[in-house]
């Protein structure tokens, strides 16, 4: 009972630190997600157990960890499906194939020098007991996220989601999103089997998966929004067999070989996004999920991040080179490939900076890395650092290179635009019926 007790002591610690960390932000025009991440570090050992150890080891005794980890990865299958459901196929509409070269060229780049950062980074912080091609694909893969979440709310705190700069960017975040879960799967599947010969069989499997969800499920879910058309509303007993699905499917994933949240993504995937449908569940899922339970999650990053673990100029001249490999190998990624695509250097170099934004994503990738013993607490460390600078150097600079002047010029000249082809498209109606 006494645990029971201490583990919601520390829900309504995590949630109220949480949540004032994040107003800090908000004061500092920062997304939310990072004032989160902050509060976890500080309820860590980076913080109260410097300051404070005796009080961390009474707020936060190793008996109760294994409560807060089960709490945060039910947080973690529910944020993936809405991550999975908030993927609308309407972003991909128009600049499909630009958004494809873009999206691809900046998870290559910085994937490629991850994977060649790991021949340093491996003889120094990892040892004989993890495979090498693991290391080299997981520390590729936290090299090339974007958080789409994270850039969503970014592009729509700064109104850009009326731009075609904004609308390309969460194309390419979408088409990014995609990708990487898939090349962190092919991970997962490579560390289990501890060779990628004997991770075939598993990525087999899972493609077999991700095609009967896409097909034969999402049939089956269509007949679900033809259900909510009729009735208006959303019930009870079919929210409760909604999120039995996301529990069945992320069971079947981890089953398969990959991991708990693939699964719990793909029903998002899967499900129809019938306009009422997404209001409705959304408001019934997001407010629980990102007030509760996912600050908990953040904690339970915290407890397992030692800032005091960079403890010489080594270790901090490493984390430099992890810091410095992620963001060039993202924006310049992103920002060649923009070029190339003809897109003006003004908005490349934008589209570069929201390309760059990891965020929580980030954190989800490090913590299965942790947990599979892929990567070390002390690399960890460094690849949260890693996620926090490169999320919060968003905004600003994306505020100096697209300021909300020019924002709003692009605004106006897309309005225009639109009334200018509905005018021209209803006088050859009116011609055409004359």
């Amino acid at each position: 009972m006494q645990t029971v007790v201490l583990v919601l002591v520390q829900v309504v610690l995590v949630s109220r630190l949480s949540r004032l960390m994040g107003l800090v932000c908000r004061w500092l025009k920062q997304p939310l997600v990072i004032g989160e991440i902050v509060a976890g570090i500080m309820l860590g050992p980076s913080l109260l157990g410097l300051i404070s150890p005796e009080l961390s080891a009474i707020l936060f005794p190793s008996a109760t960890l294994p409560f807060l980890n089960v709490l945060s990865q039910i947080g973690l299958i529910f944020f993936m499906f809405l991550i999975g459901f908030e993927l609308n196929p309407s972003y991909l509409k128009g600049q499909l194939n630009t958004a494809i070269l873009i999206s691809h060229v900046s998870i290559v780049v910085p994937f490629s020098l991850g994977s060649i950062l790991a021949l340093i980074l491996y003889p120094i912080l990892s040892n004989k007991t993890v495979n090498f091609t693991a290391f080299a694909l997981f520390l590729g893969s936290a090299m090339s996220i974007t958080a789409f979440p994270v850039l969503a709310r970014i592009i729509t705190e700064n109104n850009l989601q009326k731009t075609r700069l904004g609308i390309l960017a969460l194309t390419c975040a979408a088409v990014d999103d995609v990708t990487a879960w898939c090349l962190l799967a092919v991970s997962i599947a490579v560390t289990r089997t501890n060779s990628m010969i004997g991770a075939i069989p598993t990525i087999i499997e899972s493609i077999i998966y991700i095609v009967f969800m896409l097909m034969a499920v999402r049939w089956l879910l269509n007949k679900l929004a033809t259900h909510y058309q009729r009735s208006g509303k959303l019930t009870q007993f079919v929210l409760a067999g909604i999120y039995m699905g996301v529990v069945v499917s992320a069971l079947i994933t981890e089953y398969i070989g990959i991991h708990l949240i693939f699964g719990a993504f793909l029903l998002g995937a899967a499900l129809p996004k019938h306009p009422g449908l997404v209001k409705e569940l959304a408001e019934k899922t997001e407010d629980f999920v990102l007030i509760f339970l996912l600050p908990i999650f953040f904690a339970y990053s915290g407890l397992q991040t030692e800032i005091g673990l960079l403890n010489n100029p080594q270790t901090w001249l490493l984390c430099a080179l992890v810091v410095a490999v992620a963001i060039a190998g993202k924006y310049v990624g992103t920002y060649i490939a923009a070029r190339v695509c003809q897109i003006p250097k003004r908005e490349a170099s934008a589209l570069g900076w929201m390309m760059n934004t990891r965020g929580l994503t980030e954190l989800i990738v490090l913590n299965i890395g942790l947990s599979f013993g892929v990567i070390s607490p002390l690399l960890f460390t460094m690849l949260v650092i890693m996620a926090l600078m490169t999320t919060f150097m968003t905004s600003p600079l994306l505020e100096k290179t697209y300021p909300k002047a020019l924002i709003r010029k692009d605004i106006i000249k897309e309005e225009l635009s639109e009334q200018k082809l509905s005018n021209i498209h209803n006088l050859f109606y009116f011609s055409s019926c004359c």
